[in-house]
């Protein structure tokens, strides 16, 4: 074992960012990915001079590192990561490593769902605001490659549960959990405990200098979480109770209070509907205020805030039909959200790679608001067995182009078509965004 041989597990964005931190930093680093490598991120190690492999590892090799960075997609039950813990070499995530070499403040945001648009108004919030902060994790650039590329003060992050349990000393100075909800229970033996604990490893580190929000109507938060016990300063969320401090929601109008400082602002000047992204804001907000962020800029910024991608994105009103591009809802609840939001007749286009998935929630809703369902994946009987006879119509769809023709067909003037798939993509598509893009290119070309 050589402790300046850096292994890099999985060639994609954060294993290529760690790769260049980790040659920064005069680690001699070899790069291994058990499958084919995209020609993007093949030409920086090229260029770069990295040593890599693909289609296999090289375990002897392998074992000889003092220390692994693996991508988050790789599960810790891998036979190579196995082997490396086994023989005594520390497994980290890219987060842990790019947290070791910068100085700067770190907001870390996690949750189930929401993560993203909160993630994305954070930085949208603090850039307003003046600050010299950047925005990297699980959402565009890796970390590792921020710090040497953008070094900032601040860096809003947004980490999964598979980047956390990479961790070892990463120390956020805000820590935010968004919600905890079932969800990649296939990476975690179908057990929840295992996945909330993973979610709840974000504060770990933190001391009582250090800040904590959280959503104190999430029932699963609610029941681990006890202020008392916690060594940073806790800020829980509400919409359904009165606070002596944190977000609340009073009539319509949020109010946050913060170290002696109090915001208020009107639920109808949010640039984000929804009852979601009205607990999205006041995280948000929460994490400016504590940053000394004005009210009046706070205020300001959330107006004008543009939504993620994929996220409920109005793509075209076509014949009076409104098409909406929700591909980044991966699992349930978050098609609950955006089911919820639904304020006319829904054309539902559904499915993909089914998670262990339990649809029994969204039932009332479906009732309620989908005229119609679109099934959208390689295997839709977990869809047609909960919803077959929930609604009046429901066609299976193999292709992108063929649901988009036949909710075409089937919307009536005043409805909406809504891609909200409650699933993974990776049956038909290479990634949520491939399948949004896809959607999106569909529509445009009816």
């Amino acid at each position: 074992m050589n402790k300046e041989r850096l292994a890099i597990l999985g060639a994609g964005e954060s294993g290529v960012g760690a790769a260049l931190l980790g040659q920064h930093k005069g680690y001699e680093v070899f790069v291994s990915d058990f499958g084919q490598i995209d020609e993007k991120y093949k030409n920086v190690l090229l260029q770069h001079e990295i040593e890599w492999e693909e289609g296999g590892h090289s375990e002897a090799r392998l074992l000889t590192a003092g220390l692994c960075v693996k991508s988050p997609g790789i599960p810790d039950t891998a036979p190579i990561v196995v082997s490396m813990q086994q023989a005594g070499i520390s497994v980290i995530s890219e987060i842990e490593f790019g947290s070791w070499f910068t100085p700067a403040k770190l907001i870390a945001i996690t949750g189930s769902n929401g993560k993203t648009t909160t993630a994305m108004l954070t930085y949208h919030l603090l850039k307003e605001g003046g600050l010299d902060v950047g925005l990297a994790g699980n959402i565009g650039d890796s970390f590792a490659l921020k710090v040497i590329r953008e070094p900032r003060e601040y860096y809003v992050l947004e980490v999964s549960s598979f980047q956390l349990d990479g961790i070892r000393d990463f120390h956020p100075y805000i820590s935010v959990i968004t919600n905890i909800t079932p969800d990649h229970l296939d990476r975690y033996g179908y057990q929840m405990e295992l996945y909330t604990r993973s979610k709840l490893r974000v504060f770990e580190n933190q001391t009582e200098a250090d800040h904590f929000i959280y959503d104190l109507d999430d029932p699963v938060l609610a029941h681990e979480i006890d202020p008392d016990t916690m060594r940073p300063q806790t800020w829980p969320q509400t919409l359904e109770k009165r606070l002596e401090k944190g977000g609340m929601l009073n009539e319509n109008q949020i109010e946050i209070r913060t170290n002696n400082t109090e915001l208020k602002m009107n639920t109808d000047s949010l640039a984000l509907e929804g009852q979601h992204n009205v607990k999205n804001t006041m995280a948000a907000a929460t994490v400016a205020q504590l940053l000394g962020i004005r009210k009046e800029m706070i205020r300001q910024s959330v107006a004008n805030f543009q939504g993620a991608p994929h996220r409920l994105e109005k793509v075209l009103k076509i014949q009076h039909v409104q098409y909406i591009n929700d591909s980044k809802a991966t699992n349930v609840n978050a098609t609950y959200y955006a089911l919820e939001s639904m304020k006319n007749p829904t054309v539902w286009i559904v499915g993909g790679v089914d998670k262990g998935n339990d649809y029994r929630s969204l039932l009332p809703l479906v009732r309620e608001k989908v005229r119609a369902i679109i099934c959208l994946g390689m295997d839709n009987t977990p869809i047609v067995e909960a919803f077959g006879n929930v609604v009046d119509l429901l066609v299976e769809t193999y292709a992108m182009s063929e649901a988009v023709k036949v909710a075409y067909k089937i919307a009536k003037r005043g409805d909406t078509v809504l891609l909200s798939p409650a699933c993974a993509s990776f049956d038909l598509f290479d990634n949520y965004e491939d399948r949004g893009n896809q959607f999106k290119a569909a529509v445009q070309s009816l």
